[in-house]
C-alpha cells in the first residue's frame, strides 16, 4: 500500500500516463486529485501477474485476487458502505498502517466478504452476482426491514393488455448505422493518426491543460501542464514508455504502463464487434431525453459491457464495463457527449467518465481535434538523458 503522502505525486504520475487514453476514439480513463488509486483488471503482459497475498502482507480472505484488482475491491466497498478508507484501516498521524488489525470494523469485513463468496458460491455458481452493495447500498447498517408505510404496488397490465412488442435492429444493423454516422468505412480506414489539445477536469475542480498525440494503434505522446508540479511528458514507441519532468526521465512499468496503454487502440470505440465475444439487442432506453438501443456483450477479456446507441442519430452516447471480481462486478461509465464534424469524421468533444473511484471521475474537454495530420515520430521514443556536466 502506498503512504497517504506520497499519493498525489504517484497518482499524478499515474494521470500522466494516463492521459493518453483521454479520447482513443472516444474512450478514456479518468483522474481527479484524490482518493484511492485504482488498478485494472487485466495486465497488458505476458507474465502471470501475482496474487495479492503474494505482493501484501496480512491477507487472510481475498487470496487469489490478481493484485492488480486490489485497490479496485478496496474502493468498491468503500463506496458500497459510504465510508472512508479509516473504516477498517489505521492512519495514525497521516501514516497508515493498512497490515495492522487494530480495528473490528476490517474483522467484521472479512466475515461479510466470506458470506459473500460462500452465497455466490453456492447459490450462483460461483458468479459474482451478490456483491457487498446488494444488501448495504451506501449504509454501513444494512436494511433488513421496508419503512413504514408501505408504498402503494401499481397494478401491472395483463398481457391482453401489454403493447404489442417493438421489433428492434439487429446488433450488426446497429453497428452498421454507427460507422455511417461516425462518417463511413472509408473515413474509418483513413484514420491513422490524431491529436488533441483540451482541459481535463477533476472531480474536485482542478483544471488541467493537455496534449496528446496518436499514431497508429499504440504510439502516444502527452504533455500535460499541472498548477504545482510543471509540465510532464510521457510516451510510449510501441514497445517502452517513458515519462519526462523536473524530476528527469524514467520509464514507465507496471501499473503505470498499464494506464498509460489502457486504450492504446486507436479504434477503441469505433471497431467495436471484434472487441466482443459475443454481443446482442438488450432493448431500448432513454438517456436524458433521448431514445437509445442498447447492446450488451462480453469483451474478449471477459467483462460484461453496454452500449449505448442514440436512436435517432446512431452515435454512442454511453459505454458501460464492469470488471468481475470475486466479490462483485466494479462498473465504470463513459459517456460521449458534443459531437462534431472533423474532417470528415464524428468525434465527441466532450467526455464524462464516472467510476466507483472519484479519483478517476473527470470530465474531458476539447477545444482541438485534428485527424490525420503528420506526427514527428520522435516524440514517442523516450529521449536521451541530459549530458553530465563537465566536471
Amino acid at each position: 500500500m502506498k503512504n497517504h503522502s506520497t499519493k498525489y505525486s504517484t497518482r499524478l504520475r499515474i494521470l500522466v500516463s494516463c492521459i493518453t487514453l483521454l479520447f482513443v476514439a472516444c474512450v478514456c480513463i479518468v483522474v481527479s486529485a484524490q482518493g484511492d488509486s485504482t488498478t485494472p483488471a487485466t495486465q497488458q503482459t505476458t507474465t502471470a501477474e501475482k496474487t495479492v497475498e503474494q505482493v501484501q502482507k496480512n491477507i487472510k480472505v481475498l487470496t487469489g485476487l490478481p493484485e492488480s484488482q486490489l485497490l479496485p475491491v478496496m474502493n468498491f466497498m468503500r463506496g458500497s458502505l459510504g465510508v472512508r478508507c479509516t473504516y477498517c484501516h489505521v492512519n495514525k498521524d497521516g501514516k497508515w498502517d493498512f497490515v495492522s488489525d487494530e480495528k473490528p470494523e476490517k474483522s467484521s469485513a472479512r466475515e461479510m466478504i466470506k458470506m459473500v463468496l460462500s452465497v455466490n458460491k453456492t447459490t450462483f455458481k460461483g458468479n459474482p452476482t451478490v456483491s457487498c452493495y446488494t444488501c448495504h447500498r451506501g449504509r454501513t447498517s444494512p436494511v433488513g426491514v421496508p419503512p413504514l408505510p408501505l408504498p402503494e404496488v401499481t397494478p401491472q397490465p395483463s398481457p391482453d393488455q401489454a403493447k404489442p412488442k417493438e421489433e428492434l435492429p439487429t446488433a450488426d444493423q446497429i453497428l452498421a448505422k454507427y460507422h455511417e454516422a461516425l462518417g463511413g468505412s472509408a473515413m474509418i480506414e483513413k484514420l491513422k493518426t490524431r491529436s488533441m489539445k483540451g482541459t481535463w477536469l477533476t472531480s474536485n475542480g482542478i483544471s488541467l491543460g493537455y496534449e496528446v498525440y496518436q499514431s497508429g494503434p499504440d504510439k502516444l505522446y502527452t504533455v500535460l501542464n499541472t498548477p504545482k508540479q510543471g509540465v510532464f511528458e510521457s510516451g510510449f514507441d510501441g514497445t517502452a514508455g517513458w515519462e519526462k519532468s523536473a524530476r528527469g526521465i524514467r520509464a514507465l512499468e507496471g501499473e503505470e504502463l498499464f494506464y498509460l496503454r489502457r486504450y492504446p487502440d486507436l479504434f477503441k470505440d469505433i471497431k467495436l464487434k471484434e472487441q466482443f465475444t459475443r454481443i446482442a439487442v438488450g432493448g431500448k432506453d432513454k438517456i436524458g431525453d433521448r431514445e437509445v438501443y442498447v447492446l450488451r456483450g462480453v469483451t474478449t477479456d471477459n467483462k460484461r459491457e453496454r452500449l449505448y446507441f442514440d436512436v435517432q442519430s446512431g452515435l454512442l452516447l454511453r459505454r458501460i464495463s464492469n470488471m468481475p471480481t470475486m466479490i462483485g462486478q466494479i462498473p465504470e461509465q463513459v459517456d460521449f457527449e458534443d459531437y462534431r464534424d472533423v474532417d470528415g469524421m464524428k468525434v465527441p468533444f466532450t467526455i464524462r467518465i464516472s467510476s466507483i473511484d472519484p479519483f478517476y471521475s473527470s470530465m474531458r474537454k476539447f477545444t482541438e481535434i485534428k485527424l490525420n495530420v503528420p506526427i514527428d515520430e520522435t516524440k514517442f521514443h523516450k529521449p536521451a538523458a541530459p549530458a553530465s556536466p563537465s566536471p
